[in-house]
């Protein structure tokens, strides 16, 4: 028994999943810009698993957040070393389990005060670091910059499900985002001549655009319309915010990425990068639905 004690063994496991900085992506040559195989098999497989969760039991869906998220905890905190910054992942991944299940058991506000706690311990926990005064203050920041960004925004995902018709509202949440960037990078590749932001992100451009507005439109009046039972006003309502706000869900990751000097968040998704380079628009989303929601069921 004593092996499984053994301080170096110990040490050797850690290392082989402790945060790291990104590996730089393997070069694609396909006009797509990425491995098309292996990120519609990723795809697929991880649109099944929710829909699997979703027709099952909610709770499963609640699971897959919580690994989902704490996936992207740790990849934002490799993404952060790249620049020097050190992120206390356990304490922030507690923080955001403990944030998502309150959301879970008992709504939205205590799981907001759940997150104003943990953002607190995390401040005070990167402050206290013997790092330097400016080295603790950019910890600090960063720490609840990750934990705002992906535990806060997780929550409201989450409390959709308090919801009438949550099952209905749970798809649009998941399908819309996707349709945004499906609809946005088949119509790149057929049609796009003219950058949003050729700076911050070369591949998105205004046909794109257009075409992430048009399937958004098309998702929405089977998610919102037929699923959740709202009018044809919010229908097209939530087909134009959501390119819209996935859009800036994206380039906000992306300039992120730029300051950082990393491409992709991670590496673990074979021809997608990391699970935060698939959840950076949805991330946006969460909120905005929720919201939305809120007001086109009469819950606000």
């Amino acid at each position: 028994m004593s092996q499984f004690y053994d301080a170096g063994q110990t040490s050797t496991i850690w290392s082989r999943f402790a945060p790291h900085p990104p590996k730089p992506p393997v070069e694609s040559h396909s006009r797509a810009g990425r491995n098309l195989p292996a990120a519609i098999a990723t795809a697929v497989i991880l649109l099944s698993l929710v829909a699997l969760s979703l027709v099952f039991r909610l709770e499963l869906f609640l699971v897959l957040v919580i690994v989902f998220l704490t996936i992207g905890m740790w990849e934002i905190t490799g993404a952060f070393m790249a620049r020097n910054i050190r992120i206390p992942l356990i304490a922030l991944s507690i923080g955001q389990l403990v944030t998502l299940l309150g959301t879970w058991f008992f709504g939205i506000g205590v799981g907001l005060l759940l997150f104003l706690f943990a953002t607190g311990i995390a401040m005070l926990w990167g402050l206290g670091q013997a790092n330097g005064v400016d080295r603790n203050f950019k910890d600090a920041i960063a720490g609840s910059f990750a934990l705002a960004w992906i535990g806060l925004s997780g929550c409201f995902a989450v409390g959709l499900a308090d919801f009438p018709h949550a099952r209905a509202l749970l798809i649009s949440l998941i399908l819309l985002p996707v349709a945004n960037d499906t609809g946005g990078w088949l119509a790149g590749i057929l049609f796009g001549k003219h950058p949003i932001a050729p700076k911050i992100s070369p591949k998105k451009s205004w046909e794109g655009f257009i075409g992430s507005l048009l399937l958004s439109l098309l998702v929405a009046w089977l998610t919102v319309g037929i699923g959740a039972g709202l009018s044809a006003g919010w229908v097209v309502a939530f087909g134009v915010i959501t390119p819209i706000i996935a859009t800036a869900g994206d380039f906000s990751e992306s300039m992120l990425k730029r300051d950082l000097g990393i491409k992709d968040m991670g590496s673990i998704f074979p021809g997608h990068g990391g699970m935060l380079d698939r959840l950076d628009s949805l991330l946006f989303c969460a909120p905005t639905f929720y919201f939305l929601f809120s007001i086109g069921l009469g819950t606000l």
